[in-house]
């Protein structure tokens, strides 16, 4: 089973907040923003002294944002190793535990702060992020969030970047991390293995495990899913 904390104050503070409560997993919620609205690129921050497990955490959900989004990879092969020249490493290298810093959308893209602004874009985000917790953090556990911008005694006004339309990047990453920990906690344990979902919208209504080496087959003419046994 898991369990959710939002860690406030400054980024080491939480970080070490995390430590002490013995946090399975540390996820901070940005949005990315540049001076070109064009730019439309999903990536994840890990700190410089990132685990293995971070770094394929981190592939995978910007892969899964990416392919979910129709947008491109940014990084190395959706990861920043120590952040943008440094920047970011420091809200993550403290921790003891798998972290992440996620940039999956832009706050400066018109097409994508709509998203980033809808009810659908932030269930859909909040989806994506259980989803790999429960894959890379399946034992379950206290998961840490950390709302990016928000919250910093040294500057308690800020709130990150503008989106495009009205809005700013922190708030709406605190409502995609507070829809994440609604789906998380009230998930059982992650299923070992393959596990094959259908969804309708955002919601889930069917989940199964499946053989790892299982070919599972659509048949559009028939409307008909096979799983072989």
């Amino acid at each position: 089973m898991y369990t959710v904390k939002f860690y406030k104050g400054e980024y080491h503070e939480r970080q070490r907040a995390a430590n002490a409560d013995k946090a399975a997993a540390y996820v901070e919620h940005h949005f990315n923003s540049s001076s070109s609205e064009q730019a439309n690129y999903a990536v994840v921050v890990v700190g410089s002294n990132a685990s293995a497990t971070s770094r394929n955490w981190g592939q995978w959900y910007a892969r899964a944002v990416a392919e979910e989004f129709s947008t491109r990879l940014g990084g190395d092969g959706g990861i920043l190793v120590g952040g943008w020249q440094g920047r970011g490493d420091g809200n993550l290298k403290h921790t003891n535990m798998p972290a992440l810093l996620l940039e999956p959308l832009f706050a400066s893209n018109p097409q994508q702060a709509e998203i980033i602004r809808s009810e659908s874009g932030q269930a859909r985000l909040a989806r994506i992020l259980v989803e790999s917790i429960r894959r890379f953090i399946p034992g379950g556990g206290l998961i840490a969030f950390s709302v990016g911008h928000k919250y910093k005694n040294s500057s308690p006004n800020d709130r990150g970047a503008a989106l495009a339309g009205g809005g700013n990047e922190a708030d709406h990453a605190e409502k995609v991390l507070e829809k994440a920990a609604q789906l998380l906690t009230a998930s059982g344990p992650a299923p070992h293995g393959r596990t094959l979902r259908v969804m309708k919208g955002d919601t889930l209504l069917f989940e199964t495990p499946v053989d790892e080496d299982a070919v599972v087959v659509w048949s559009s003419d028939r409307n008909l899913l096979t799983i072989p046994d």
